[in-house]
């Protein structure tokens, strides 16, 4: 092997590097920003003669187009699509329901799950597609996000691994056999690998990941291991009792075939019993009440919106039971999806001198009326302790009259375009779903999907094929796919690739690689292929996964056949290892969460300087297992 000599060049872009390690874990700046400074740096020494070979500076900003970028573009599109028609909500509401709110039962679902997805599609994707699921997830069971987000990204990183296709120097890897073959012995030439051959390793990684972060995440990952209580239902009672004095919680019940209260009238049953019933469960469908004049049917189930007095009251009178807490109606009290809203009736409002009733409140707006504050009083079905229960269905409206009633977010978005009304509440999720638009988007997510899986087209392009697809059948506009997009990832890791580039077209990789096999000449074979695992990891960090396998594969090869040991084990121990990149948040997955869950670059350090030990561990000890 020809022993490169070393250049300056070779010795500007270390320093380029170690400058950047810098900025990263020093925060000084913005890490976009210092992405940024660190491309316009390698742009203005591209001038420098003798460093003209840091970066052709007429493909300066190629990065910007390049093959991950527009992936990643397209990929938060295409998330952005499934989740404004609610497709995701339900995700996160399947994986509430098994995995309840504790971390350590929604931490494994949710890893596991986008671990194997990712083992089919690339990983950024998969991480993008969970990114609004495991928002939702963390607001409904008062998990911090910062506590679900590193645990989903490293297990999208490490699904990867799990096959050929997994990861973008998998898929390369046979190609750099065949390469490699050309100049060895007919003993010697490798077999390509099969699309499963890495999965046992793969399995073995992503277990890894898990069970780290079930045991030490309450010490490695931001944020309070403790929950905080955000279970539906009792959000919207402490608002009700802080503002408006009542008291009054969400409970659940049972109506079973022989109860009482069988074909009686809603508005009878609230009237009559200081409760209030809000929406019905019945043959397998959960819907809010629009009609009060409908009667009740069952069995059935009801949400109830009362004092816990007067509703066990009522269960015991009509035979119902009372679950401990909401079951199928926790999609629909979820505080990302509905909750308690406050509109005000203006002077010149049509309905003004009209009743709930005479408008048909529910049906018309989506509103179920819970109180009308009225000056200094409150008029409620629901009795408290300065006032009795009233007909507010009965009651006229007044210029001035505050409505508190609970509503889907969707309903008052339309709400708040309707001149009647004036929304007093903001804080709450203003986009519209549109889950009529659902076939569309699951239609141009499934041909996204199959041109990844079955074709040779670029993954760039079978991504955007999907996100335009949507824009084109309205499953989002234009200007929503736009705010869809986060910059910040988009510009740290385009920014970045002319550095990368740097490393590989001066012969510093080479020239550190050739370094540290030197070092290593003469020691045992584990101890080589734990050397080139070593340098593959480095190398991932700064540069492309996909620059440091073509650069390193060979090196690997050829080491593997000097010691005598297995060329095709050292290749794949170069295509695994490359995935290993969890201490800073260079890869695409680390630059997407990073944001949302306002990580920092020391909590990389720190989570994923024992994520890459624990790797580079089990990883070695799988590929000697399996090959």
């Amino acid at each position: 092997m020809e022993q490169l000599a070393f250049t300056v060049e070779m010795a500007v872009v270390i320093g380029l590097l170690a400058f950047t390690v810098f900025l990263f874990v020093s925060e000084l700046i913005r890490i976009d920003l210092a992405a940024l400074l660190v491309l316009v740096i390698v742009g203005i020494l591209s001038y420098v003669p003798g460093l003209e070979r840091l970066a052709d500076v007429n493909h300066l900003f190629d990065g910007f187009a390049s093959n991950a970028v527009i992936s990643i573009i397209a990929v938060m599109i295409v998330g952005a699509g499934l989740d404004r028609t609610g497709i995701m909500n339900k995700v996160a509401a399947a994986i509430l329901k098994h995995g309840g709110t504790s971390e350590t039962r929604v931490l494994p679902i949710v890893s596991g799950t986008v671990g194997i997805i990712s083992s089919f599609l690339q990983n950024v994707g998969a991480a993008a597609l969970f990114l609004p699921v495991v928002s939702r997830i963390s607001v409904r069971s008062g998990i911090a996000l910062s506590r679900l987000l590193m645990p989903m990204g490293f297990c999208a990183i490490l699904g990867g691994t799990m096959t050929m296709v997994g990861s973008s120097p998998l898929i390369l890897l046979n190609d750099l056999i065949l390469t490699a073959n050309e100049n060895l012995p007919d003993d010697l030439k490798m077999a390509p690998f099969s699309l499963f051959s890495v999965t046992p390793i793969g399995a073995a990684l992503i277990a890894t990941g898990i069970v780290y972060f079930l045991l030490l995440g309450r010490w490695v990952l931001p944020g309070s291991a403790t929950p905080v209580e955000v279970a539906s239902g009792h959000g919207t009672s402490e608002y009700l009792e802080r503002v408006y004095g009542l008291h009054a919680d969400v409970f659940e019940v049972d109506v079973p075939a022989d109860s009482p209260l069988v074909g009686q009238i809603l508005a009878d049953i609230n009237n009559e019993n200081n409760i209030y019933i809000i929406s019905t469960f019945y043959r397998g469908k959960a819907s809010m009440i629009q009609i009060l004049t409908a009667e009740i049917a069952a069995p059935c189930r009801l949400a109830i919106i009362g004092s816990r007095p007067a509703v066990a009251e009522f269960a015991a009178r009509f035979k119902l039971k009372i679950r401990p807490e909401l079951d199928v109606f926790v999609e629909e009290f979820a505080q990302t999806n509905a909750g308690v809203a406050e509109l005000v009736i203006p002077p010149d409002s049509k309905l003004v001198g009209k009743s709930p009733r005479d408008l048909l409140l529910r049906k018309t707006y989506g509103l179920s009326l819970m109180a009308i504050h009225r000056g200094e009083d409150t008029l409620s079905h629901v009795k408290t302790a300065d006032h009795e229960p009233t007909q507010i269905g009965l009651v006229p409206f007044q210029a001035g009259d505050m409505l508190v009633a609970h509503t889907r977010w969707d309903n008052l978005t339309r709400i708040k375009r309707d001149r009647d009304f004036i929304v007093v509440t903001a804080d709450f999720p203003q986009e519209e779903l549109r889950p009529h638009k659902v076939g569309w988007a699951l239609f141009f997510f499934a041909v996204s999907l199959s041109l990844i899986l079955f074709s040779d087209v670029r993954l760039s392009l079978c991504l955007l094929t999907g996100a335009v697809g949507m824009l084109l059948s309205r499953v989002l506009s234009i200007d929503e796919a736009y705010r869809a997009v986060g910059w910040n990832t988009v510009f740290l890791l385009a920014s970045l690739i002319p550095l990368g580039q740097a490393v590989q077209n001066t012969g510093t990789a080479e020239w550190i690689a050739q370094q540290i096999l030197i070092i290593l000449d003469g020691w045992p074979i584990w101890s080589l292929q734990a050397g080139v695992a070593v340098l593959a990891t480095v190398f991932s960090l700064v540069m492309s996964n996909v620059g440091a396998t073509v650069l390193l594969v060979p090196l690997a090869v050829s080491i593997a056949v000097a010691a005598g040991a297995n060329p095709a084990l050292f290749a794949m121990t170069v295509a695994i290892s490359t995935s290993n990149s969890f201490i800073i948040p260079t890869h695409q997955v680390n630059a997407l969460i990073m944001g949302p869950a306002g990580y920092k670059v020391i909590d990389f350090v720190k989570s994923g300087g024992i994520m890459t030990v624990l790797f580079l561990v089990v990883s070695l000890l799988m590929l000697n297992i399996v090959f």
